[in-house]
């Protein structure tokens, strides 16, 4: 199967080693991977901040980028995921667009959902000894509605024993811009985060969003807690 790859910002510019991972893992169950050279930000910093106008150049530009072909389109991020599937709406004046951005939200899936719904794969052959707590992201949970597909992959792990913890769901704080312009509440959220992850003592953190492992591992790091944290296709290429 053909699958284009959306790199996203932080993959690109921070967390490299997620995108390299995907492709990997895509790879291994049967995909060839396209990278459109074209596509660029999702705008989803501005699009959050309230820049709708503003941010339309940058939503355009990712459309015609992913027009080139009819396969679908995967990202390792489930918030910029989120970000392109509310294009529609955000293009709902100008209907051309709007049809045009509705044509590759519907192709455009998270890397877990895919893997999972799409290529009907839930055991990847993965092996990782440790305890784990999984930290689902509001953006998977709340807006794409992706909710079993990583914890289907995470069990499949053969030696990894998931533990729950308290007020699992609870955003960690991050939020994108919520983090600088109310960074007091998002530093306790994130505070209140690692708390009940630590009280389960887990080996490793997983998730897959890097934006808030970002967040919740800098909190981890700070507090100097004995934590790995893992975005999820780190676990499913571990062997």
């Amino acid at each position: 199967m053909k699958v284009n790859f959306f790199v996203t910002c932080i993959c690109d510019t921070v967390k490299s080693e997620v995108a390299k991972k995907t492709v990997l893992l895509l790879e291994e169950l049967g995909c060839e991977i396209l990278f459109p050279k074209k596509q660029g930000c999702c705008g989803q910093p501005s699009l959050n901040s309230g820049y709708i106008e503003q941010s339309k150049p940058a939503m355009k530009n990712l459309i015609e980028a992913f027009e080139g072909n009819d396969y679908p389109i995967v990202t390792p991020a489930g918030s910029c995921a989120a970000a392109i599937k509310k294009y529609p709406e955000y293009l709902a004046d100008e209907p051309q667009w709007a049809a045009r951005a509705q044509n590759v939200a519907d192709r455009l899936y998270e890397l877990t959902q895919f893997i999972v719904n799409q290529l009907g794969v839930t055991n990847v052959g993965a092996r990782l000894k440790g305890r784990a707590v999984y930290h689902p992201s509001c953006s998977l949970i709340r807006k794409l509605g992706v909710r079993e597909e990583p914890l289907a992959l995470l069990a499949a792990v053969e030696g990894l024993e998931m533990v729950p913890i308290k007020n699992q769901e609870t955003c960690c704080g991050f939020g994108g811009t919520f983090s600088v312009k109310m960074a007091e509440i998002s530093g306790e959220m994130v505070k209140e985060k690692v708390q009940h992850i630590s009280e389960v003592e887990p080996d490793f953190l997983i998730g897959a969003d890097s934006s808030c492992l970002i967040n919740i591992g800098g909190r981890v790091s700070r507090e100097g807690k004995p934590v790995k944290v893992m975005h999820i296709v780190d676990v499913l290429l571990s062997r």
